[in-house]
């Protein structure tokens, strides 16, 4: 897989940001990737070197508008541990 079709986008929450200060970012993946793929993907495009990846599969939510329901789509988590001699990552370009 190309790494740009496994690393889909970073997710960017406050939990998220705080975790940052501890070399984890998190980000958005492929639901079909697992955590080989997702590593290397994240080599390739940051040039960063990767410790630990952790995912999880994160169910949609019931939503409803009106009498029409419907829910949000399912989609796979990653948190990706940087290893200490490694560069930061930057997301806020």
């Amino acid at each position: 897989m190309d790494p740009r079709d496994v690393i889909i986008k970073p997710w960017i929450t406050e939990q998220s940001t705080d975790q940052m200060e501890e070399n984890k970012y998190t980000f958005v993946v492929a639901k079909d990737a697992n955590k080989t793929q997702i590593k290397d993907a994240v080599q390739k495009l940051f040039g960063v070197k990767v410790k630990q990846v952790n995912t999880m599969n994160m169910k949609g939510k019931p939503k409803r508008l009106g009498i029409y329901q419907g829910k949000t789509p399912s989609w796979k988590k990653a948190i990706i541990t940087l290893t200490d001699d490694s560069k930061a990552i930057d997301l806020f370009e």
